[in-house]
């Protein structure tokens, strides 16, 4: 999911140079949301890695 939004980022910066704005602005806003989805995932799962590590100890 990273990864996308990376892709995405990348897409949006392009755009911006060529001129498209609005292709830029769209890719950035999705690339905004993989980056803030991969965030929360990651989050839910380390602290459900923390709570197993503590369960097995």
């Amino acid at each position: 999911m990273l990864k996308w939004a990376l892709i995405f980022f990348i897409v949006s910066i392009i755009a911006g140079v060529f001129g498209f704005t609005g292709i830029s602005a769209a890719s950035a806003g999705i690339a905004k949301i993989l980056f803030f989805l991969f965030l929360v995932i990651f989050l839910i799962f380390l602290v459900m890695g923390l709570m197993a590590g503590n369960a097995i100890l």
